[in-house]
């Protein structure tokens, strides 16, 4: 069950992350689209649906059919994309898919971690819930303190919490599956979607590191 499951959970996450990143920078190619999208209610409204989205996937993935869990994955790879076009006019496009391939292999070594390795990592759950949390708190204080320094803090701080998160994972998935508690294609999209979330998550930290801007 765990082969069957992992190819269809990182098949489903590239289709995800290719709705993102080609939605991303066809939008940025439209800078009317984009003074549209972060000028006004309309980024606020992108973030809200892009919430509820996820809530909505993940409180409902055990009754929900196959193919609307899979519109809702998609719709919501899509809604992401247009915040994620903002990247592509602050950062250079080498530089972007420079940071790409870096978390691609980071993240590859802790998927792998997860699905191998015999430590349980269910056991670090709520401390990495908790890490989370800070580093959010912390990166909302640091909007107004704008202190580069603490910056450069949360954002190691945030590859560490999330290359962990991602062989967490990669465990969970494996578990759930195992335990049948989710249908297998709804697990699929379910399982994509976690992961989507930590690789974007990790590409973004690396990418306030190692990122080079576009004069």
């Amino acid at each position: 069950m765990t082969n069957k499951i992992l190819p269809k959970v990182f098949g489903w996450m590239f289709v995800g992350l290719l709705i993102t990143f080609f939605t991303g920078y066809y939008v940025s190619l439209h800078p009317e689209t984009m003074l549209k999208l972060f000028g006004g209610w309309a980024f606020i409204v992108i973030i809200i649906i892009e919430f509820a989205l996820v809530i909505f996937l993940s409180a409902r993935i055990t009754r929900m059919k196959p193919s609307t869990a899979i519109i809702s994955f998609i719709i919501y790879s899509a809604v992401s994309g247009l915040t994620f076009s903002s990247i592509f006019v602050t950062y250079e496009l080498g530089s972007i898919m420079y940071v790409f391939l870096l978390a691609a292999i980071i993240f590859a070594v802790f998927a792998l971690i997860g699905a191998t390795t015999k430590t349980d990592f269910t056991k670090v759950g709520p401390y990495l819930l908790i890490g989370l949390i800070a580093i959010i708190i912390c990166g909302i204080i640091n909007i107004f303190i704008n202190n580069s320094t603490f910056d450069l803090i949360i954002s190691v701080a945030g590859v560490g919490i999330f290359v962990i998160y991602t062989a967490y994972d990669v465990q969970q998935i494996i578990k759930l599956n195992q335990l049948s508690v989710i249908p297998e294609d709804n697990m699929a999209i379910y399982g994509a979607l976690e992961l989507y979330l930590d690789f974007i998550n990790l590409f973004l930290r690396l990418l306030q590191l190692f990122g080079r801007s576009d004069d």
